[in-house]
């Protein structure tokens, strides 16, 4: 598939926005990313860089792909509008960050761009999608309103109706159906956002650029408090949602193994160590009751 100047352009963003949010972690946590430069049979290639055992965090990993080939499988093509069995191209970047601190939240985001070739009947078809959760295991309101008011200054910027769409699917989106709980306090997700090129390609910016001044603020505030070896278990054992989420719902795990993606690439989102424990149960009037009576429930945190 020939490249195209929306292609180029978009990649172009996204490998830059690898490259500000690696140089904000490292600049936090003082650890230098560990980087592989990796070519996909088929077509394309990404770049993945991982952090582990950082004084922050225990792994942080931030992927960047541009992979393209002569057709998707049928078992995405379903799922996606518009994508029979035509060339393709795909670029996104991706990160997920799980700390060490049972009082810093892991978080998620990734945001993507697909393209395919058309036919003589229809040209070519394209959307964007993507967003940013957060997971935390002792919440703080005050984290969790800011993480959500820098989203929402973002979609704001483009149209008022993007945050409470996008803030529902991603409740929707981010739900664990086998344990009937969300894997979080959510933030954005939207996919198959297609129309005006120009309009939805400066949401997407704006979005990724608000990362970097929603999450590192709270890591910031929060990494330095003590914690007790039970805090840590519980973070442990709320991780394990994390997996169970990743291996059977995601989306962009499904595409990357799906398209022969590079498997150590598409599962550096995964936590070094988790724990699964029997039919816990949380403590009444427990820190961790608060977490599931309070803040796993779909909430309008600005409100």
């Amino acid at each position: 598939m020939q490249s195209t100047p929306t292609q180029q352009r978009v990649s172009a963003y996204l490998n830059q926005l690898q490259e500000r949010i690696c140089a904000k972690v490292v600049a936090l946590d003082g650890t230098d990313f560990k980087e592989d430069s990796w070519d996909r049979p088929g077509g394309g290639g990404g770049r993945s860089r991982v952090l582990t055992e950082g004084r922050i965090f225990e792994r942080a990993g931030v992927g960047f792909s541009a992979v393209f080939g002569p057709q998707l499988p049928p078992s995405i093509t379903s799922q996606m509008p518009g994508a029979k069995d035509q060339e393709f191209f795909a670029t996104g970047v991706s990160l997920v960050f799980h700390p060490r601190s049972p009082h810093v939240p892991t978080v998620h985001m990734n945001y993507r761009y697909f393209e395919t070739a058309g036919n003589d009947e229809q040209g070519p078809t394209w959307w964007f999608g993507g967003g940013a959760d957060l997971t935390p295991y002792y919440p703080v309101r005050e984290d969790v309103i800011h993480f959500h008011q820098t989203l929402k200054n973002a979609c704001d910027l483009h149209d008022l109706a993007y945050y409470p769409r996008f803030k529902q699917w991603c409740d929707e989106y981010f739900y664990l159906k086998h344990r009937n709980e969300p894997r979080g306090v959510g933030g954005i997700f939207f996919d198959y956002q297609t129309g005006d090129f120009e309009a939805l390609f400066a949401f997407v910016q704006s979005c990724g650029d608000s990362f970097l001044e929603g999450y590192p603020a709270i890591v910031e505030r929060r990494h330095e408090m003590p914690w007790t070896e039970q805090e840590r278990d519980f973070q442990l054992y709320r991780r394990g949602r994390y997996v169970e989420f990743n291996l059977v719902f995601d989306r962009g795990t499904t595409f990357g193994l799906q398209t022969n993606g590079r498997t150590e690439s598409i599962l550096m989102s995964l936590p070094p160590l988790v724990r699964w424990v029997y039919n816990w149960q949380p403590e009444p009037g427990s820190k961790e009751a608060e977490l599931y009576e309070i803040y796993l429930k779909p909430t309008d945190w600005l409100a």
